[in-house]
């Protein structure tokens, strides 16, 4: 695993500027760059063509998507992008299409991707604080952001053939955003990141070794 496409879906809008998750894609970089990774980036403010932003997916041995929530969603022009690029990428590297036959169609759907080992790894930043997922009697009635809000992105992803290869979620980052706050999560999602890297790395030593 060594090309990674990075999609910054920090959307600049109201009064939201996308700073933080500009941060977390120039920390991802970073990182990636560091252990010498090939590393394509967009920007959904930017314009874009879907046709090469298809092209992207298809070249990169894993996607990381970095966004904020927005009324428990992702920001509109980051699904604006999906809807565009994922289309362009039908029967184009992406999906095929549903995986069902007519000959048995309540069997089987969401297999038709195109995308089968490639990998992805989601950060999501919010004002929530982690407890609002954790305490009983909170908001999100204890279901984490993965199996919760996030549930449709994931199997947005799996439709592709795509596998989760790790998630990290900044909380607190309106009232909570302290200067010390953000350089600590530097700190942790650094980190990691880099373990996730290093596990890919083993599973591939690992295969290479069996094979040998």
């Amino acid at each position: 695993m060594k090309k990674i496409f990075i999609i910054n879906g920090g959307q600049t809008f109201a009064h939201s500027g996308g700073t933080f998750n500009k941060t977390v894609t120039n920390w991802t970089k970073e990182v990636l760059e560091k252990e010498n990774f090939e590393v394509r980036i967009t920007n959904i403010n930017d314009d874009f063509d879907p046709m090469q932003e298809v092209e992207n997916f298809k070249w990169a041995d894993a996607v990381v998507y970095h966004f904020p929530i927005w009324w428990f969603q992702v920001p509109n022009r980051l699904k604006f992008y999906i809807d565009e690029v994922f289309t362009a990428g039908h029967n184009n590297g992406i999906y095929k299409n549903d995986g069902r036959s007519r000959v048995n169609p309540a069997i089987n759907y969401g297999t038709g991707g195109l995308m089968h080992g490639k990998k992805y790894l989601v950060t999501t930043s919010w004002n929530a604080p982690e407890t609002a997922f954790t305490l009983e009697g909170e908001f999100f009635n204890q279901h984490s952001v993965d199996d919760g809000v996030l549930f449709g992105f994931h199997r947005m992803n799996a439709f592709t053939g795509m596998s989760h290869l790790g998630s990290f979620h900044f909380h607190d980052l309106e009232k909570g955003a302290t200067q010390e706050r953000i350089d600590h999560y530097e700190i942790e999602y650094k980190n990691y990141l880099k373990k996730v890297l290093e596990t890919q790395d083993l599973k591939v030593l690992n295969s290479i070794d069996k094979n040998n």
